[in-house]
């Protein structure tokens, strides 16, 4: 168990890092394939020692620079039973409420008694109702005297906690202590600014309706099954405020919630803490429920609603907020399989091959490495064929619809997204995949309408474009001995002697 205290020069002693279960480990520990965005990590002797067993313990100067490069590199994450638990009395937990009574009450009774509780009520109509709900449950009370929106309702129980974490869970939310104080064990890494965990759907109807059920099992806050380091452009770029746990003085730090969003502001924020250099976290170990639309108009309407904040995020961030990532090789296939023409499949074969080629020269491998490149450049493929699925029935499909109106090659297009999606995307279970394909395409119109709108109410086409990323010079070949990997400013660390190289291979977005 961790012992030391956490301070910001570093990981604790005791601190346990491990291999992610999606990152191949090859020559005998020695090279590390994985993590979002795919990058290689060719370690040394000494290094691959550390990480023996596909764990790495904190114990001195080397494994802690090691450790907190991996993680720094998605290739690891934390193990938290190297962690001690977090006091009850070192976190607040903030509730946002605008008329909910009900979740309300029922998110206050399963949080018990073991933690300070702080609800704001935003301008709720039924005020009464919801002081009667928070004091029956002991939880101190806040009203603003009208409806700011969720950024300042949950800026309001920041400033008011004096603890050192806090804890934001939206009245339509199911989540327990224990959960909370569980994902507060990430703060041990000194780098760590927020954390959250995944969001699954739910309904407490007593009559579950279709789209509540396709909900329960593919909620869009739902980020998937496995743990990520978050950041724009990788596997998981973005995290819900729905309940998300933070460090205060970093959230503080960086201004809390922007109080003129309403939509995106919990985006917004983790965007900004990452780059202001801190680490953002989303662990799918930890699970809380998130309560399904009552009705189909509001379920698809708040979809819509989302898809609005594209163009603020666009506006604000830039080319963080972008509807697809692709190398420059892999946006000439997708372009080429959209062109319909008897030399679409050997283009897109031909780029897979110059992929493969280049990977083959970066990855520092120095056997089986014709067949990893391969593997890689096969998977970059699979994912410009899904994405440019997406696209089309997604973020450009007014676009796809209007011309689909005049072209036959475009309804061709659009009917190929639809097949391409409905079997690279997994069906839910429980789900038939006639009803799981007919919930997808009204999400995917809804959220599509929404970042429209909020694109032309912006008079911005930002939210809608792709970013094309060529290849770094230092990815044609592995770096040599020493290198390091770009460090928490941008700029390259000193060499350990531990991690030779960590070089981003880009056989994809």
């Amino acid at each position: 168990m961790t012992t030391a205290a956490p301070t910001r020069s570093g990981l604790p002693d005791g601190f346990t890092v491990a291999v992610r279960d999606d990152v191949r480990v090859l020559e005998h520990g020695r090279v590390l394939v994985g993590g979002s965005p795919t990058r290689v990590a060719r370690l040394s002797t000494a290094g691959a020692v550390l990480v023996d067993g596909h764990r790495l313990v904190v114990a001195d100067q080397a494994s802690r620079v090691l450790a907190d490069r991996l993680l720094a590199s998605n290739l690891a994450a934390p193990d938290l039973r190297s962690v001690d638990p977090v006091h009850p009395g070192d976190l607040t937990v903030v509730v946002p409420v605008h008329e909910r009574v009900d979740g309300l009450d029922r998110l206050l009774g399963r949080l018990g008694s073991s933690l300070p509780v702080v609800v704001v009520d935003d301008g709720s109509d039924a005020g009464d109702a919801v002081a009667d709900v928070a004091r029956r449950h002991g939880a101190r009370l806040l009203v603003l005297p009208d409806n700011r929106g969720p950024a300042a309702a949950r800026n309001a129980g920041l400033w008011t906690a004096a603890t050192p974490y806090v804890a934001f869970v939206d009245s339509d939310v199911t989540a327990d202590a224990e959960t909370l104080l569980g994902l507060c064990r990430h703060f041990a890494d000194p780098r760590v600014g927020a954390t959250a965990p995944r969001v699954r759907g739910e309904t407490h109807a007593a009559q579950v309706r279709w789209f509540q059920r396709y909900d329960a099992l593919a909620c869009a806050l739902d980020l998937g099954a496995r743990a990520s380091l978050v950041r724009p452009g990788s596997q998981v770029s973005w995290l819900p405020a729905a309940c998300l746990v933070v460090r205060r003085s970093d959230v503080c730090g960086v201004g809390g919630f922007d109080e003129q969003l309403r939509v995106a502001e919990d985006v917004d924020l983790v965007w900004r803490l990452v780059a202001g250099g801190l680490r953002v976290r989303y662990d799918a170990d930890f699970v809380v429920g998130h309560e399904s639309r009552a009705t189909w108009t509001s379920w698809l309407g708040r979809k819509a609603y989302y898809g609005t904040g594209g163009a603020v995020l666009a506006q604000r961030h830039g080319a963080d907020m972008v509807c697809a990532v692709t190398s420059p090789v892999f946006a000439v296939a997708a372009a080429a399989l959209l062109a319909q023409r008897r030399w679409s499949a050997p283009v897109a074969a031909a780029a897979t091959c110059v992929t493969a080629a280049r990977v083959h020269r970066s990855l520092p491998l120095e056997e089986g490495r014709t067949t990893e490149a391969a593997r890689l450049a096969a998977l970059g493929l699979v994912s410009t064929v899904s994405q440019t699925a997406q696209l089309v029935l997604r973020h450009w499909w007014p676009a796809a619809a209007v011309a689909a109106l005049f072209s036959r090659r475009a309804r061709r297009t659009v009917l190929a997204a639809v097949v391409v999606d409905a079997l690279l995307t997994p069906c839910p279970p429980g789900v038939g995949r006639l009803g799981a394909t007919a919930a997808r395409r009204l999400d995917d119109l809804a959220y599509g309408g929404g970042l429209w709108y909020g694109a032309l109410r912006a008079r911005s086409a930002r939210a809608l474009r792709i970013r094309v990323i060529g290849r770094r010079r230092a990815g044609r070949r592995a770096r040599p001995a020493g290198s390091g990997c770009p460090g928490r400013d941008g700029r390259r660390s000193r060499p350990t002697g531990r991690a030779r190289s960590c070089d981003r291979v880009r056989p994809s977005g």
